[in-house]
């Protein structure tokens, strides 16, 4: 009795406590203003959150910030504020929802976004660069740019002991150190090199356990979701890298995994079909664009925007307690990389994953609102189509704008893909 019981607080916990946690977290935005806190505003591709964690700096992400008003469905009205503002229909809808909802003074479905004091970016996405300029217009606030050199060929980097490694990683670390001297200027704290470590130690247990999450979803039936549990682990993992909760959170996660792995329980009823999804979900209809797969019993075992998304979390990098300026400036340089490969050359990473995963299909969705995201998706899925006898999927919508998001056309592609995958499997039986 005491098993069953234990088993029914385990499974589902990831979860339900990921929910409370992110609620927990716009709660503590809301009231920084209050406390006294400075804000920093970040990105997911190398939020560098652990020395403004040393700086007691309040951290929010504002991709996070406006994906949650999509999810809500109430992301049109900001974006109609930020266009009716002069901003184009064009460009990114993360930026024109951030825009609506700094000029409704932080007004937001989760709480009250403050002001920023900060702003940190690295050179991942181009569009950084311009939204952070948004924000030194609006606020007269520094922005910090991290440069991190992104590969040069073919194989670049895969030698971390290489001369051209070893000087990107101290040109890294060098501007990592003018981010400290900036922080110490607008938090009147003095760095505490101590400090630093605690929150490294933290996202080092949380990079173990995120690593080891992917991997058991090697597993059939799969442990969970990539696309809709997958989104609230790739929350928490961002919101709350380099802190206690955080840490705990994905030790909890890894021992919720490993007990549905033991007691052969999946993430849904009857698993079908097992997909790989490649791009960023479409948030303004997210359950019913979830449901689109599930009602075949399709299950995405894995999603790039779980790796490019993640701050580098999927490597497992370990950070060196024992030298934490230079181990955090390589580990900065390995997962913003990283993610720029996983938007750009995911096709080698995709393939990889077919016979491990036992994959039986691949969905890409390219989107109308980033163009870094989904430019060369085309492109990939031939060379992964090249390289395998995989099915794949192409359908297009948005992250954001629901004005281009066509629920029938895409359920009929959908159908159309589930109705190819069904007959692969009844030939293969025979």
């Amino acid at each position: 009795m005491s098993n069953e019981t234990n088993g029914h607080e385990i499974v589902g916990r990831g979860a339900k406590d990921g929910g409370r946690l992110f609620r927990e977290w716009f709660e503590s935005l809301s009231l920084a203003p209050e406390r006294g806190d400075k804000t920093a505003y970040v990105f997911v591709m190398g939020s560098i959150s652990e020395i403004l964690r040393a700086f007691d700096f309040q951290i929010s992400f504002p991709e996070i910030n406006s994906l949650q008003t999509a999810v809500r469905r109430v992301a049109h009205e900001y974006l109609n504020t930020a266009e009716d503002y002069g901003y184009s229909p064009d460009i990114c809808g993360y930026v024109k929802a951030d825009v609506g909802m700094q000029l409704r003074g932080g007004e937001h479905p989760m709480g009250r976004i403050p002001k920023p004091n900060l702003a940190v970016l690295t050179n991942a996405c181009n569009t950084y660069l311009k939204w952070a300029e948004i924000w030194e217009r609006m606020y007269h606030i520094p922005t910090f740019t991290v440069d991190i050199p992104g590969g040069r060929s073919a194989g670049y980097g895969t030698s971390e002991t290489s001369g051209d490694f070893a000087r990107d990683k101290q040109y890294v670390q060098f501007q990592l150190q003018e981010l400290i001297t900036l922080c110490e200027e607008l938090s009147g704290q003095k760095f505490d090199i101590d400090k630093l470590r605690a929150q490294m130690k933290y996202t080092n247990d949380m990079a173990a356990a995120y690593k080891r999450v992917i991997e058991l979803n090697q597993n059939t039936p799969a442990t969970f979701n990539a696309l809709s549990e997958g989104t609230i682990y790739l929350g928490v993992a961002n919101g709350l890298r380099g802190s206690a909760q955080g840490s705990q959170y994905f030790q909890d996660l890894v021992q919720e995994m490993e007990y549905k792995v033991a007691h052969g329980i999946g993430t849904m009823p009857e698993e079908k079909y097992r997909l790989i999804f490649v791009g960023v979900p479409c948030y303004p209809i997210f359950r019913r664009f979830y449901e689109l797969f599930a009602d075949w019993g399709g299950v995405f075992i894995g999603s790039t925007y779980l790796w490019f998304a993640a701050g580098g979390l999927e490597l497992g990098y370990q950070y060196d307690l024992n030298n934490p300026l230079e181990s955090l400036a390589e580990g900065t340089l390995l997962s913003v990389r990283n993610a720029m490969d996983s938007m750009f050359f995911q096709d080698r990473a995709l393939v990889n994953m077919l016979q491990p995963f036992n994959v039986d299909g691949i969905v890409y969705h390219p989107i109308k609102s980033c163009r870094t995201v989904s430019t060369g998706l085309a492109d990939n899925r031939r060379a992964v189509m090249e390289q395998s006898d995989v099915m794949t999927l192409f359908i297009e919508s948005d992250m954001m704008d629901k004005r281009v998001v066509s629920e029938a056309q895409m359920k009929n592609r959908i159908d159309a893909f589930f109705e190819g995958l069904a007959t692969r499997k009844l030939r293969t039986a025979a």
